[in-house]
């Protein structure tokens, strides 16, 4: 797959220019496809019969497209079949004879899961961003989201998932699991993620969502403790949105009063960040529901698609920097 083209989609010109041919054809030219393969290449089998196995980046770009549009592996293999862009987007030509079955493509997701290569794949993703100067790390903001565990997540038996967690916001009750993270306070670009069952408190999970590189780190007033936690690290300043009932009645009304509001609207600006980030994964990818069991699975789907939300949010940068 090495020598697989790495131009435009949109080389057929009586192809309409749809929304979906658009967003492969940027991620076509955003992805850096080579580095990533060679992050797979060292932990992938070598063929025992004379078949030749699928290419690593035609896998790959296969599992991207599961994550993009939300399949599940039978859903891609079918849409493999049905949708020539995807097969096209694979590398794939129309009349091929073989195309990856839904046995092969979960085998690549246990392959990357087994190996821990989604977080090899976020470290590479950012450590490339960083050497563009689009990733600072100077300041973090963190926060969580609840993602639900729909009932397919049962086994067998009937059971729920036992490492998902109900969990309460406001009024409502949720099952499932927590996504964790730690976002470039200035890009808005993910550097740590963590996944958790939906019971664990935020402040808990609130220091490891730290590069170690950070000076300040912005965060909602669930946090309130973080910087004397145990696992605490020195010389970082806390920014916690104050609860307006914790605002003393000196601080209300006035220029003081006025102060204090332009500092906590910098706080909350800069936490706006981490929903950004939140809302390409849950809207632009279509991601709202844990899709598989346990939390080791889910953790690994996460660090991709926080890979991939990284490079979708700056790739108007990234493809003007190539011209």
């Amino acid at each position: 797959m090495a020598g697989m083209k790495q131009t435009s989609l949109g080389l057929n010109l009586s192809t309409k220019k749809t929304r979906k041919r658009e967003f492969l054809d940027e991620m076509e030219r955003v992805v850096p496809w080579k580095v990533l393969v060679e992050i797979i290449e060292p932990h992938w089998p070598k063929s025992k019969t004379g078949r030749p196995p699928f290419g690593i980046e035609t896998m790959l770009r296969i599992h991207y497209m599961q994550q993009w549009f939300g399949l599940s592996d039978p859903a891609m293999e079918e849409a493999l079949h049905d949708v020539p862009l995807y097969l096209e987007f694979a590398g794939l030509s129309s009349g091929a004879s073989r195309v990856p079955d839904e046995t092969t493509i979960l085998r690549f997701r246990h392959l990357l899961e087994k190996h821990d290569l989604a977080v090899d794949m976020l470290r590479v993703v950012n450590d490339l961003l960083q050497h563009k100067g689009l990733l600072l790390k100077t300041g973090t903001a963190v926060d969580a989201t609840l993602i639900s565990a729909p009932s397919s997540t049962k086994n067998s038996q009937g059971a729920r998932d036992p490492e998902m967690k109900q969990s309460k916001k406001g009024n409502q009750w949720y099952f499932g699991m927590k996504a964790h993270i730690g976002v470039d306070a200035e890009s808005g670009l993910v550097h740590t993620v963590q996944g958790t069952a939906g019971n664990v408190n935020d402040v808990v999970m609130a220091n490891s969502l730290l590069h170690g590189q950070e000076r300040v780190v912005f965060a909602d007033s669930g946090y309130r403790g973080a910087d004397k936690r145990g696992d605490a690290k020195a010389g970082v300043s806390w920014q916690i949105a104050k609860r307006p009932s914790a605002r003393k009645p000196c601080e209300r009304g006035g220029r003081l009063g006025q102060i204090v509001d332009e500092i906590e609207q910098l706080k909350a600006s800069v936490r706006a960040k981490v929903e950004h980030a939140f809302r390409v994964v849950k809207r632009q990818f279509g991601y709202t529901k844990v899709r598989y069991r346990g939390l080791m699975k889910n953790t690994a789907q996460l660090h991709t698609l926080f890979a991939l939300s990284n490079l979708w949010m700056v790739r108007r940068q990234l493809l003007a920097s190539r011209g």
